[in-house]
Parts: C-alpha cells; sequence; structure tokens
C-alpha cells in the first residue's frame, strides 16, 4: 500500500469525482489519501471527506497565499482544527517569494504561529516554500519542537541540509518524472526513514500522465521513480513510505 501524503481532493476539478477517484487509487494500490485543507474552506471539505471516508485524513493550514488572513481569530480557528482526531496535520503552510501574494512580513508572521500552533498540538506542519529557502530554513530552526514536511520539495541544499539535521520530512511529487527535474543527488541524501511520497493532485501529473488532470492512483509513478533513484523495488518503496507516513501523521496501519 502507498500513502499519497498531499493531495487536494477538494478542488473543484475533483467536482463529482472523489469517490470514484479513491477508488481508482485504491485499485492502483494508493490505501490512505492525505487531503490538505489551506484555507478555512478546503479545511471544512476535506475533513467531511476524512468523516465520511475511512481511506482519508484531512489537514488545516493557512496557506502563504492568504497569509494576509492570518489573525487571532484564524489562530483560535487552526488551534480547534488542531484538537480533532482525523485533522493529522497543519498546513498547508509556510513561504511564497514567487507570487508574493501576500506581503512577506505576513506570511512569516502566520508561518511562524502556525508552526508554534503544530509543534503545541503535536502534528506535523506541511510546508511550501517557493524561492524562500533561507527564511523557511531559519523559521524551522527558530520551532525546534515542530515536525515538518518539506511538501513537493524541489527546493536547494541550504533548506534540505536544515531539513535533514532538523529531522523533518521531505515528500516528493510528480515532478521527480519531469524531463527539467535536476535534484536526483537531493533525492537520494534524504534519509530513508524521511522519505514521504505525494501527488498534489489535480498538480503536477507525473510522466506518463503530463497534461492530464493528475489523481492520487498516479502516485505510483512518484513511487516507482523514487525506487529507480535508489536503487529499490516498487514494493519496498511503498513499504518504506507507507510506515513513514503512518509515523509522521499518527495513521492507523
Amino acid at each position: 500500500m502507498l500513502v499519497d501524503t498531499h493531495c487536494h481532493l477538494g478542488d473543484a476539478g475533483f467536482a463529482g469525482d472523489q469517490a470514484a477517484a479513491l477508488d481508482r487509487a485504491a485499485a492502483a494500490g494508493v490505501g490512505h489519501v492525505v487531503v490538505v485543507g489551506e484555507s478555512p474552506e478546503a479545511a471544512a471539505g476535506a475533513l467531511a471527506l476524512a468523516r465520511g471516508d475511512p481511506r482519508v485524513s484531512a489537514t488545516a493550514g493557512v496557506h502563504p497565499h492568504i497569509a494576509a488572513t492570518w489573525d487571532a481569530a484564524a489562530a483560535a480557528w487552526l488551534a480547534r482544527q488542531l484538537g480533532e482526531p482525523l485533522v493529522v496535520a497543519a498546513g498547508e503552510m509556510g513561504l511564497d517569494y514567487h507570487y508574493d501574494n501576500a506581503p512577506r512580513e505576513r506570511q512569516r508572521d502566520a508561518f511562524a504561529a502556525q508552526l508554534a500552533l503544530a509543534a503545541r498540538a503535536g502534528k506535523p506542519a506541511i510546508i511550501h516554500a517557493r524561492e524562500a529557502d533561507d527564511d523557511v530554513a531559519a523559521l524551522l530552526r527558530n520551532q525546534p519542537d515542530a515536525v515538518a514536511i518539506l511538501h513537493s520539495f524541489s527546493g536547494g541544499d541550504g533548506l534540505l541540509d536544515a531539513a535533514i539535521a532538523l529531522g523533518h520530512y521531505v515528500s516528493f511529487s510528480g515532478m521527480l518524472t519531469f524531463k527539467s527535474w535536476r535534484r536526483d543527488a537531493a533525492v537520494r541524501r534524504v534519509p530513508r526513514d524521511r522519505l514521504l511520497v505525494e501527488s498534489d493532485a489535480p498538480y503536477l501529473a507525473p510522466v506518463p500522465h503530463r497534461g492530464k488532470r493528475n489523481e492520487p492512483a498516479f502516485v505510483v509513478e512518484v513511487a516507482r521513480r523514487l525506487g529507480e533513484l535508489l536503487g529499490l523495488a516498487l514494493d519496498e518503496v511503498a513499504r518504506l513510505t507507507t510506515e513513514n507516513a503512518v509515523r509522521v501523521f499518527g495513521l492507523r496501519p
């Protein structure tokens, strides 16, 4: 069994197709999906999916794109959400200096506050980092009690070094299969007990599904490519990444 550790199954692109997508995932060997709630609205949808299907867990957080909405009410909301047993992580949160949809100072404040809430709740934090490696690494160092997951990792060595030193997890997506991928050495540096796989569906469909809507079933291609890079059979990749997902999210095996 594989676990898709990051999927936006509540996206409008899956409207009317969520149950069927989960069935296709199960048929492909993907037995569990973590549905990301990157806003209060998305988190409510993710939790509803988790309540309706044991193959789903949910997360809750405030994405850096909407970090300007972070305030005391948002902090209180997230603290309540992290008390829900089916909410297995905070996020996605982080910093995005590529689009800069929110002022950078507001992004950093929202990220730091969410990291602290995740640490207090004893749940991992799912991290979005784009063109902000140094600041992400600094904020992670400032919150040593947090357990982080670097989502769809494609960053630089500085952030990877910090994550490895702090004992965090690193998740890889369909980008591993792209012709433009140049980070094979980084994949091999991640300790095997910290590796995760994800679809990030409906985005980043892997080869041979480029150009299509991505979905959880396609995370098998990510795992297959990860195995090629590490010299492991697919079943071994499934075993170790699922063990890691069960550990970090507190899933029932």
